[in-house]
């Protein structure tokens, strides 16, 4: 099948997860992972109407970001070294991978050195797999409130990717966690800082992630296949 046909399948899953939550399926942003796919079969997303691409890497975005479409927005959604962040600050019109201060206050520098204020989310890692970047949710309210009042970020929300099992009770269990977190940050704010968007959820588990409240969906192999 041809991306035009997945995105919209996938769209219709989203659809249907939300429906069985009760949800309206436009509180959730799809964002179009583009790993490994090259710059004109992202187009052909973008024109298959795509609201949002995510990319893991800094470089990769750098080298295919000048053949791509304008119009989705542009998420950052992989581990970002605070050295890089400065390009990430160019390239990205939201990054969803801070996991310490450290970065934060780089990446806050440089979008104040360019005038800009850009949305990022607290990437934490719930399932306590070491493989994972992310901070525990424990240190989540810290990191929150040592980056409260930076000038050059807006933190609105959270991220995290779900665990890596065929258990689909596991899963929901993390989500279902990572959500009740976000639920206690949105009536206990730290810092003034709103919370606004949770993103969790991929190509294997995006359907149980909407169930459980994720407002962003960062979906690549369902729409583009599998990648190198």
């Amino acid at each position: 099948m041809g991306i035009e046909t997945n995105l919209r399948q996938v769209r219709d899953r989203i659809a249907a997860a939300a429906a069985r939550a009760g949800r309206d399926p436009e509180s959730v942003l799809l964002v179009a992972v583009t790993k490994n796919v090259p710059p004109d079969r992202i187009n052909e997303a973008i024109r298959a109407g795509a609201p949002a691409i995510g990319e893991n890497r800094v470089q990769e975005a750098e080298s295919k970001w000048p053949e791509i479409l304008a119009g989705p927005e542009r998420h950052m959604v992989g581990s970002l070294q605070r050295n890089k962040a400065g390009k990430a600050v160019e390239l990205f019109d939201r990054i969803q991978s801070i996991d310490s201060v450290r970065l934060a206050e780089a990446v806050s520098r440089r979008a104040e050195a360019a005038g800009r204020k850009i949305p990022v989310l607290v990437e934490v890692n719930v399932s306590g797999e070491e493989s994972k970047a992310g901070v525990d949710p424990e240190g989540v309210r810290g990191l929150l409130d040592g980056i409260a009042g930076l000038p050059g970020i807006l933190p609105d929300g959270l991220m995290t990717i779900g665990p890596l099992t065929g258990d689909a009770e596991r899963i929901r269990a993390a989500f279902r966690s990572l959500r009740r977190l976000f639920d206690a940050l949105r009536s206990d704010p730290v810092g003034g800082i709103a919370m606004r968007h949770l993103s969790m959820g991929m190509s294997e588990d995006f359907e149980i992630a909407v169930e459980e409240g994720a407002t962003m969906v960062r979906v690549g192999t369902a729409i583009f296949g599998e990648r190198p």
